[in-house]
């Protein structure tokens, strides 16, 4: 295999899906080596099985709003691939979803899911629907419309969807329900589910917690604490929240937090009194992150990003792409040592080419945001056992998972000179695993 051949082919084959190319690419880079070792991958042609999706559908979404006007959005799944499980991964509702973000996302997902060890596969869905300034009724009624058109391809033991950005408990609970009245059954097809009917326990913050724990894992290989150390956060949404929750806990300094119109920097450090007015602000009123400029008497600059400020570690929680070349150099020149992604994708690979040349320590999102469908798979189990975990229990489970995934990259990603390369390591764990159980299943 030949990496460059491979993705000349892909350009020609799927010219206009650039998130997905870039994914795609990161990959095949990363095994390249390991992959032509095994002769017997190249023989069933398994990596162009595996980078090219199981199958998608597309379909229209026809809903009602507050006015009696009828609109149209597009409605996507990306089910990439199961051989280690079913089909499991989030619905983004945004106006930026398209089938090549969804592509890279459903990819991304498959290899995120194998490093759990949990047995589950990749998929991701979602619309060109943005909740944000629409009424409850009418996030209702698209909700409803979406799963009409999604509920014949999703099941407990075929597809497993979940939420992610524009979809939180809600969303889901909207979901979840007019999926039971189709289906006649109640059934765990949803994760991220309201505790009352099915959810778990530490689901809403896994993802935010789980990077924290894959960032202390990281410290560790330098002997560094955490405590004392600022920490630029971006995004203010359910994963950059419980990333400063738990980042406070162990005594860091978050002093940045962003949405889609700019960030804030304070500068005395976002306490969990600060940290309470952004959950109220974000979760219950839906205001915008310039709000806690005005509360607090803090810095704010509209239209931009944080990663200018000056810092310790940065922990990218909101989108893709949010760190080009020029960012990530800012970061580096004003000292940041770890970068650990709460987002999917977020450093362009401009970005992650400079993090590693300076040997700063960089975790990808595909191992460091593996939290949430972690806890997503707790669900499921806990779903099929009827049964509740404590909190601590599946706090404790979570701790572990992250654990064992950066034990892999460390295997896998480990240099010759020491440096530990994380982007090799979960690249090369979940595509073994993968590649291992396609090969048992036969030619499919």
């Amino acid at each position: 295999m030949n990496c460059e051949e491979v993705m000349s082919l892909l350009k020609r084959r799927f010219p206009n899906e650039p998130e997905y190319l870039q994914a795609v690419e990161e990959v095949v880079e990363s095994i390249e080596e390991v992959y032509n070792q095994h002769p017997e991958f190249e023989k069933a042609n398994l990596l162009e099985r595996l980078i090219i999706p199981d199958k998608i559908h597309t379909f229209r979404v026809t809903w009602v709003d507050d006015n009696g006007n009828v609109q149209t959005n597009m409605g996507y799944r990306v089910q990439h691939n199961n051989a280690i499980g079913p089909y499991k991964g989030g619905i983004r509702f945004h106006a930026s979803v398209s089938l090549s973000i969804l592509k890279f996302l459903a990819f991304e997902q498959t290899f995120k899911n194998a490093l759990t060890t949990l047995p589950m596969g990749g998929a991701k869905g979602g619309s060109d629907f943005s909740p944000r300034g629409k009424s409850e009724s009418e996030v209702m009624r698209f909700c409803q419309a979406f799963t009409e058109g999604l509920w014949r391809v999703i099941g407990p033991d075929t597809d497993v969807p979940a939420g992610d950005i524009g979809v939180g408990g809600r969303e889901v609970g909207y979901m979840f329900g007019k999926y039971k009245k189709l289906v006649g059954e109640f059934t765990g097809t949803f994760t991220g589910k309201g505790r009352e009917f099915g959810g778990s326990l530490i689901r809403p913050e896994a993802t935010g917690y789980g990077n924290v724990y894959f960032l202390l894992e990281m410290l560790k290989t330098r002997n560094i604490d955490i405590r004392g150390k600022r920490c630029l956060v971006s995004g203010s949404g359910n994963v950059a929240q419980y990333t400063c929750e738990k980042l406070i806990e162990m005594g860091a300094i978050p002093v940045t937090l962003s949405d889609s119109d700019g960030y804030i920097y304070d500068p005395d450090g976002i306490t969990r009194e600060k940290l309470s007015f952004v959950m109220e602000l974000k979760n219950l009123y839906r205001g915008r992150i310039r709000e806690y400029a005005e509360e607090f008497g803090c810095k704010y600059v509209a239209g931009a990003r944080p990663w200018g400020e000056k810092g310790d570690i940065a922990l990218p929680s909101a989108t893709q792409n949010e760190i080009d070349g020029d960012d990530a150099r800012a970061l580096v020149e004003n000292g940041v040592f770890a970068v650990s992604e709460g987002a999917n994708m977020p450093s362009t690979p401009e970005a992650i080419e400079i993090f590693q040349q300076h040997k700063i320590l960089y975790a990808p999102g595909k191992a460091a945001n593996a939290g949430g469908v972690s806890v997503s798979g707790l669900e499921m189990t806990q779903n099929s056992e009827r049964y509740s975990w404590s909190a601590e229990q599946v706090d404790a489970k979570l701790k572990w998972i992250m654990g064992n995934i950066h034990d892999n990259c460390v295997k896998y990603g480990t240099e010759p000179d020491g440096y530990i390369n994380y982007v090799k390591g979960a690249n090369i764990a979940g595509f073994m695993k993968v590649a291992k159980a396609m090969m048992s299943q036969g030619i499919l």
